[in-house]
């Protein structure tokens, strides 16, 4: 990367076809915020080569909205990322800012992109990132556009965001790991999953780890109802369970291993499996999704569209505004919470 602040705009990729640029966009910035996520580097790769192919100079922030006003920005092209879809976490760094939550921070973040001549900015994170790329625009005009990029999967406005699927592979695995380990010691494990205040990843593992329960927020259930599930699979003759909980679920993985023990006296024991589902090489499915949503981040802005999330649903790309995608709530998939309950026998 290369730091030049007014370097000649860039002609489009001979031999590729340039899309109608009716926004004038001649120069773009990338950041990503707040917690990480696998696929993230795949979707600034994106953003970058697809801002390149089309003759726009593109600009990569470092550490986020913190970076930002504090005015660590450089060009990069097609080559600075090269090699990066298979690399988990961010080659632009991460960071949370409490002074872009201050006017005068975003006042002195604006005028940094301004000085770099960015017609428009394409924020990679969840809705707290999303919060500061909305104030951006709404306080300073610079147009904003978000790509989902959290394990959590608790935006409204597309069907998955960028690391889901590889958070849910990760936990998986530990799963079946320690379910290995459950059965040989007869013994129950509860095991908690992250997710935030959103119940997606618990439910997603829970079917495809053949949980005997699951606790997401979406569903307060009281706990106490698991004594007896356990009690039941004891005398169904089963060697031991798995109990899946949601971080966001009040008490944790701790108060249910603790109900557990009250009622039935068997050994339990609690896994938090914590950051290690934020890291790691990106599944399949997260470098497609990331690519096809940088892609789309890009000619939203050239099209001159802002102030939206681009995400991905039934029909294809789909365009839901930032307010929208923290202020609706995104619920858990009933079928499938209804499908883990009918299988858990």
């Amino acid at each position: 990367m290369t730091e030049h602040p007014t370097s000649p705009n860039p002609t489009a990729v001979p031999g590729q076809t340039a899309r109608p640029n009716p926004a004038g966009v001649r120069r773009l910035a990338v950041l990503t915020s707040g917690g990480d996520a696998p696929g993230m580097n795949a979707a600034i790769r994106a953003v970058v080569r697809t801002g390149t192919q089309q003759g726009i100079e593109m600009i990569g922030v470092r550490r986020g909205f913190s970076g930002l006003h504090r005015g660590e920005l450089s060009v990069m092209g097609a080559r600075d990322v090269a090699n990066i879809i298979q690399r988990g976490g961010t080659v632009l760094l991460t960071a949370r800012s409490r002074t872009w939550r201050t006017p005068e921070g975003r006042a002195s973040g604006a005028q940094v992109l301004r000085d770099w001549g960015v017609d428009g900015l394409i924020v990679i994170g969840g809705d707290g990132s999303f919060h500061g790329g909305h104030y951006l625009q709404e306080e300073h005009g610079i147009p904003v556009i978000g790509i989902p990029g959290t394990i959590d999967n608790d935006l409204y406005g597309t069907d998955h965001t960028i690391g889901y699927f590889t958070a849910v592979e990760t936990a998986l695995d530990a799963v079946d790991k320690l379910r290995d380990t459950g059965a040989s010691h007869e013994r129950i494990f509860v095991i908690e999953v992250m997710g935030r205040h959103a119940g997606h990843i618990a439910l997603d593992v829970a079917v495809a780890g053949g949980a005997e329960e699951v606790f997401i927020p979406e569903d307060e259930k009281p706990v106490a109802g698991v004594v007896e599930i356990v009690k039941d699979s004891v005398a169904k003759g089963k060697r031991g369970s798995i109990i899946i909980v949601a971080e966001g679920y009040e008490g944790g993985a701790q108060g249910v291993a603790d109900a557990i023990e009250a009622g039935t006296g068997l050994e339990t024991r609690v896994s938090i499996l914590g950051h290690i589902q934020r890291g790691g090489s990106p599944v399949s499915s997260d470098r497609i999704l990331a690519s096809r949503l940088g892609e789309a981040a890009v000619y939203a802005l050239m099209e001159g569209r802002k102030g939206v999330m681009v995400g991905r649903g039934a029909s294809g790309i789909i365009y839901t505004p930032l307010q929208e995608t923290w202020e609706k709530r995104k619920d858990v998939s009933r079928d499938l919470y209804r499908c883990a309950m009918t299988l858990s026998i």
